[in-house]
């Protein structure tokens, strides 16, 4: 399973979709699916970004054409949302009624007014 990776751009907090990989010797940048790792000569890019993507005068660009969808969820992120489910669980069932209960380093569930 692929992690989730963010957008190299400086300033975006959207998720990664392609890798662009740059062939100096062929003065060209290569935009394809998310790689299934993180390279330390590549970059990861949103759907927007990969889209617009614009290089030096005399560059060519190869763009994959076909769907780029969002990775699946990590392990991690899916034990985290368990995680949250289960919390959530246990103070009803005690009758706890705490506005939120914090749950790893991502993840809050949220009370709703009227519980």
């Amino acid at each position: 399973m692929r992690d989730v990776r963010g957008c190299s751009r400086s300033g975006c907090t959207e998720l990664a979709v392609a890798t662009l990989t740059y062939v100096y010797a062929e003065s060209t940048a290569v935009v394809g699916p998310l790689a299934t790792q993180a390279e330390p000569h590549s970059y990861d890019l949103c759907a927007a970004h990969a889209k617009r993507l614009t290089v030096p005068r005399g560059w060519d660009v190869v763009r994959y054409e076909g769907e780029m969808p969002l990775p699946p969820p990590s392990p991690d992120e899916l034990t985290e949302l368990a995680e949250a489910v289960r919390e959530a669980g246990r103070a009803v069932q005690t009758g706890h009624s705490t506005p939120a209960i914090s749950t790893g380093r991502h993840l809050r569930v949220l009370r709703g007014l009227d519980d």
